[in-house]
């Protein structure tokens, strides 16, 4: 029952997130380009944008561009220094492909946080402090080697533990070798 009402909370969220979107993005619209109406006077060079929700036929400096100014301009010299397109886009595909960034950005911080309580269970520490020395043989008889029940065990966090610790002890034979003894690995 707990899931059948998860689908419909779901379902009505995502259906209002879609009404709520459809009032606030066109996916028609006239995009113009324009001198500032300065321009026209020889005082300023810099271009606007004028944006508005109109049908393609009307898509022209008059009906977008001239309503939208403030100061009186003389259409026949404004118009003709303006581009006018009419541009069709689908805000539907942008929408569900944002959704589908965000909850792939959601899955990848759960699994982090998942991992993040994972690592805990498979690191625990069954050996006390010991000195440190510098000798390598007496570092390989203090690092705690992993017992033959991990192979034969079936449990997954005792399988990827072990893997976790073989690699490990893999990369600190690399680091003594590259960094004490000057060698390579084969």
């Amino acid at each position: 029952m707990s899931v059948n009402l998860k689908n419909v909370f779901l379902l009505l969220s995502f259906c209002c997130l879609i009404c709520v979107g459809e009032s606030l993005f066109e996916d028609k619209r006239c995009k113009c380009v324009c001198p500032d109406p300065e321009v026209v006077n020889g005082t300023h060079t810099e271009r606007r944008l004028y944006i508005k929700n109109i049908p393609a036929d009307d898509c022209n400096c008059e009906e977008v561009v001239i309503p939208m100014l403030v100061s009186k301009v003389n259409d026949k010299e404004f118009c003709p220094r303006c581009s006018c397109r009419f541009q069709t886009r689908n805000t539907t595909t942008i929408r569900v492909v944002i959704i589908i960034v965000i909850w792939i950005i959601s899955l990848l911080v759960v699994y982090m946080l998942f991992l993040m309580c994972l690592d805990p269970l498979l690191n625990k520490r069954t050996t006390a402090y010991q000195e440190h020395t510098d000798d390598d043989n007496a570092e390989l008889e203090s690092t705690p080697m992993p017992s033959t029940s991990y192979a034969s065990n079936t449990n997954v966090l005792n399988r990827v533990g072990h893997q976790q610790f073989k690699w490990k002890r893999q990369v600190q034979e690399q680091r003594r070798n590259i960094y004490d003894r000057h060698t390579m690995l084969n």
